[in-house]
């Protein structure tokens, strides 16, 4: 993680105040505020992994910031996420900018700027993007066209993750999202491409990458059709391709089969995905999670992993899940414990 600047910080907070006085000039506008916190531990117990790193990862997120609302179509939402890792000798360790523009019209959405990651990958599965991608890279910075009507929701999407420079390589997903659900039934569909280029004037030339990772699943959600309040089980085809153009690899092209299942009853659930198939991110000993985002665990031919849950607290306000996870693959059974702790406050929740 890198230091934080904090000429930078000085220069994003001037931003988000300016933003407030300016809405409190216009009375034509609609000034929401909203302070979210997030804070996480996750204890990764993988000690004899040979594609996994044993690791400790905890730290508290604040994200504050505004929204000015012109109409109930158009927005502009300014505001910082601050990350402070516990143990550290820092007060903050990483600053993310928000600012994003958002056009919201039922059914059709589009964003653009700095914004959330969970606005468009929420649901995407572990073998796309791995559990830290969410403590440490919290925005995306691109676009967003999103489409939601009863049956149908699909999205396409742009993140922008590094710009070239002579320290750092040009790389940049383009993604696609869906499902359609006709009665308990459904199919989704999930997509990137990850463009993963060169440093700018490097002094040894490196292989421009490709990463495409595929995933079409059938499902059926059986949630309120009985005892339990969710119910749902799905299962699909992988396909995960890779090149290195310079190299001429060639397309590289991994096959395997991915499911899903979970079962939640009040505060408690079970979620458990099980992968079979060929091992995915060929070139991981090369670039290992600059390339890939991914859970390395995808890395072996087989692997199942089933997660414990239980929401001991769950309302508006805060949201606070303890995991016991268990990870059976290599021939061996790993475990990880973890907690999310997640709290949103706005004005518009005080005002009622």
């Amino acid at each position: 993680m890198s230091p934080v600047n904090y000429p930078e910080m000085k220069n994003s907070l001037r931003i988000l105040l300016l933003c407030v006085l300016i809405s409190f000039d216009s009375p034509a506008q609609q000034l929401e505020w909203q302070a979210r916190l997030f804070s996480f531990f996750d204890n990764e117990e993988f000690g004899h992994s040979l594609v996994q790193i044993p690791q400790t990862m905890a730290g508290v997120r604040f994200s504050p910031g505004v929204n000015i609302r012109f109409d109930s179509v158009h927005s502009i939402n300014t505001g910082i996420n601050m990350l402070h890792e516990f143990g550290s000798v820092r007060v903050i360790d990483n600053i993310s900018p928000t600012a994003y523009y958002m056009y919201d019209s039922n059914p059709v959405r589009f964003v653009a700027g700095a914004f959330p990651r969970d606005i468009a990958l929420d649901r995407y599965p572990r073998i796309f993007f791995t559990d830290s991608i969410r403590y440490y890279r919290p925005n995306m910075n691109g676009l967003l066209v999103d489409y939601s009507v009863k049956n149908l929701s699909a999205n396409l999407w742009l993140d922008w993750t590094s710009r070239q420079s002579p320290e750092n390589r040009e790389a940049f997903f383009v993604g696609f999202s869906g499902q359609y659900k006709r009665g308990i039934f459904y199919i989704s569909q999930f997509t990137y491409m990850f463009h993963f280029a060169g440093k700018m004037n490097p002094v040894v030339d490196e292989a421009l990458h490709d990463n495409i990772m595929m995933l079409t699943s059938l499902g059926l959600d059986l949630s309120g059709k009985s005892f339990f309040d969710r119910l749902e089980i799905n299962a699909g085809y992988v396909t995960g391709l890779d090149r290195a153009r310079a190299d001429n690899t060639g397309w590289m092209v991994h096959n395997g089969f991915l499911s899903e299942a979970v079962i939640e009853y009040r505060r408690f659930g079970i979620f458990n995905t099980f992968y079979t198939g060929d091992g995915q991110m060929s070139f991981y000993e090369d670039h290992s999670s600059e390339l890939y985002w991914g859970d390395p665990f995808y890395r072996t031919n087989t692997y199942n992993r089933s997660d414990l849950y239980l929401d001991f607290l769950r309302n508006d306000l805060v949201n606070a899940r303890l995991y016991f996870s268990f990870h059976f693959t290599e021939r061996n059974v790993y475990n990880e414990q973890a907690l999310r702790v997640s709290v949103n406050l706005n004005n518009i929740r005080l005002k009622h």
